[in-house]
């Protein structure tokens, strides 16, 4: 029974949700600067000093810091000894292998005044965020019309079939972070067809995933709204529909049983817990 229940504790603290609000931290440059060297390692420096806007600046870094925060809070790992690399695709791995968790893997997503972060130690886990953000220079349905080729028949009956312009938007958005979410968790980015992706839901529960047509139940999807201009989703799913580039980062040659991931999917969702810049900088300290 003790076991179980420290099994049961290991596995919450591998499985994490993480929500940074980066628009309440505001640095001067000096801190800023500051803060980038003393936190992160120097490979990581130059990503962050590439973004000529502040706020993008801010966000690249909040998202390095959550993944060795988490990193060392999952694990246990000491930041100088965390090596965290990128797929060619673009997908955050941690590189220090681990055949006590040979699938944890995590996922990043920043936009608007939100930095996030999902971890899981045996499925694949995908995160997204989006600011429903209003298009400044055409109406909602023009917006949406240069998205076209990404959605279904279906979606896109959805979504301009909603009550108002603003609900189109919310819509479009909702699916937008589905899909995201997906690709993320696999790895494959840009390069898969989102087009490929349907999704159905009942008021935007049970939601489910047909992927060219056919119907795939190794996934698992939920969406939250983090307030009234930012929405999130989480998508979980089986290790093997990772792209082959991500899925040599993670030791396959160790079998997990189809049963315990089945019911590491399943495992309901809930609220992201929300954190500050000066909670994860005491981290390091």
């Amino acid at each position: 029974m003790v076991e179980e229940e420290e099994k049961q504790s290991s596995v919450g603290r591998w499985r994490c949700r993480w929500l940074v609000d980066v628009g309440r931290w505001r640095p001067s440059p000096a801190e800023f600067q500051a803060a980038a060297a003393a936190l992160l390692p120097p490979h990581d420096l130059p990503a962050i000093h590439r973004f000529v806007r502040e706020d993008d600046r801010k966000r690249a870094l909040v998202s390095r810091l959550l993944q060795y925060s988490l990193v060392h809070h999952a694990l246990g790992m000491p930041f100088h000894q965390i090596r965290i690399n990128r797929t060619l695709e673009g997908k955050p791995y941690l590189q220090n292998k681990n055949a006590n968790l040979p699938g944890f893997n995590f996922s990043t997503s920043h936009q608007g005044e939100y930095v996030g972060i999902a971890s899981e130690p045996l499925c694949l886990v995908g995160l997204d965020i989006v600011c429903i953000s209003k298009p400044q220079r055409e109406t909602a349905l023009e917006f949406i019309s240069n998205f076209t080729s990404y959605l279904t028949d279906h979606e896109w009956n959805c979504i301009v079939t909603a009550d108002s312009h603003d609900g189109m938007l919310t819509e479009f958005y909702r699916y937008w972070c589905l899909k995201e979410a997906f690709v993320k968790a696999t790895g494959t980015g840009v390069g898969f067809g989102l087009q490929r992706l349907e999704f159905h839901h009942m008021n935007w529960t049970n939601i489910s995933l047909r992927i060219d047509g056919e119907e795939d139940r190794k996934w698992r999807f939920w969406l939250f709204k983090i307030d009234e201009m930012h929405l999130a989703s989480i998508a979980k799913g089986h290790p093997e529909d990772a792209i082959d580039s991500f899925r040599r980062t993670l030791l396959s040659d160790v079998v997990i049983q189809e049963e315990e991931l089945h019911m590491a999917i399943e495992i309901p969702e809930e609220a992201f817990t929300l954190l500050t810049v000066e909670q994860l900088i005491q981290l390091h300290d």
